[in-house]
């Protein structure tokens, strides 16, 4: 969970991304001096670099005080150059949602973005046919019953640092492989067993319990501690300090979800409570994102120590597990990487340095 992919053409406030097709076609990076700044950082690939280099070189440039407008807190986009009927045949959603979200028009001006979180590599573990995997001893076991697919699932074939348009491996490829394979479970004629209370009780317990919260914090405002949590300790950049920080702040956010507090207790159309209960599962989520980045003392994709720069294979070519027990801190546990294909019609491919 650790692996946090940041794209690095977010507009600046809303978020929205501007897709990287617009570099493909021609845009370019700018800093406050004009200058085409990724030269720099990626000599031949430039503004195609991957996300993490860009983000890491846009942030590298506002920490040196080259970033764009009074707060020097964003980077511009320039799109201005290109053919007006191209932007109209080829990016017309990025031109409509400029206009929008940015108050910019793309052929008059440049777009003012900033790295923004995409796509997280981690999940739950899964196999190839999408089953739920956990640790038990020095051997994988799949949880019954249980399947994970798309961003929720960490099949592992992204690695740290995913590429573009990799969602339809997710989706298409594992999450038909988890459909057959849960298909292959269902007998014609066979019942389901009756739930047991242990089954059922715990989560109705959570979800009553959240329902009918009356203390004294609102979930929006854990949600804006947990997000400025996030946003200042874990980053494109990171040390040991923030992290370890970070950890502390959010143990303490999720403390207070014991004062939360709901001013909707009915059952219809109640967002308050899905406002909570989401909030629950971000926290978590972000627990144990945090408590992988501290322990991880390596830079890997797009996971950046700045207190531990490089990195290390011999210590760190592996997955971290996180358990998160009921008020508990996390516990980290690992699995090994798999290098080796699954028939002998591919070559495994050593790991090595990526470099530009």
């Amino acid at each position: 969970m650790e692996f946090v992919q940041f794209h690095p053409t977010g507009m600046k406030g809303s978020g929205c991304l501007v897709t990287e097709g617009a570099r493909g076609e021609g845009a370019f990076l700018t800093n406050s001096a004009g200058e085409r700044f990724m030269e720099r950082y990626a000599p031949t690939a430039k503004d195609l670099a991957s996300r993490d280099v860009v983000s890491r070189a846009m942030t590298i440039e506002m920490r040196q005080g080259r970033g764009c407008g009074p707060a020097g807190d964003h980077i511009e986009l320039h799109l201005e150059h290109l053919d007006p009927r191209l932007l109209e045949e080829r990016l017309p959603g990025i031109t409509e949602t400029s206009r929008i979200f940015a108050g910019v028009d793309v052929r008059r001006e440049p777009i003012p973005i900033t790295p923004t979180v995409h796509y997280t590599m981690g999940g739950i573990p899964t196999d190839l046919h999408g089953q739920a995997l956990t640790r038990a001893g020095d051997a994988d076991r799949a949880v019954p019953g249980l399947f994970a697919v798309g961003e929720a699932a960490c099949v592992s074939v992204h690695g740290a640092n995913r590429l573009g348009s990799n969602s339809l491996v997710d989706l298409m490829v594992f999450g038909k492989a988890a459909a057959d394979r849960a298909a292959s479970f269902v007998r014609a004629g066979e019942r389901q067993p009756d739930p047991s209370p242990s089954w059922t009780e715990p989560h109705v317990d959570r979800f009553e319990r959240r329902r009918r919260a009356c203390g004294g914090t609102a979930a929006a405002e854990l949600r804006a501690r947990m997000q400025a949590t996030m946003q200042a300790d874990a980053g494109v950049f990171r040390t040991g300090e923030q992290l370890a920080r970070g950890l502390d702040r959010l143990q303490a956010i999720r403390g207070a979800l014991a004062d939360l507090a709901i001013a909707d207790h009915g059952l219809a159309w109640n967002t308050d409570l899905s406002e909570a209960l989401e909030l629950e599962n971000l926290i978590l989520q972000s627990l144990a994102t945090l408590a992988g980045a501290l322990a991880r003392t390596e830079s890997r994709g797009a996971h950046a120590r700045e207190d531990f720069p490089d990195r290390d294979d011999a210590n760190w070519l592996k997955h971290t597990l996180v358990w998160l027990g009921e008020g508990a801190a996390p516990r980290i546990g690992d699995r090994p990487v798999q290098l080796s294909p699954l028939s002998n019609e591919v070559a495994s491919i050593a790991p090595k340095p990526r470099v530009y």
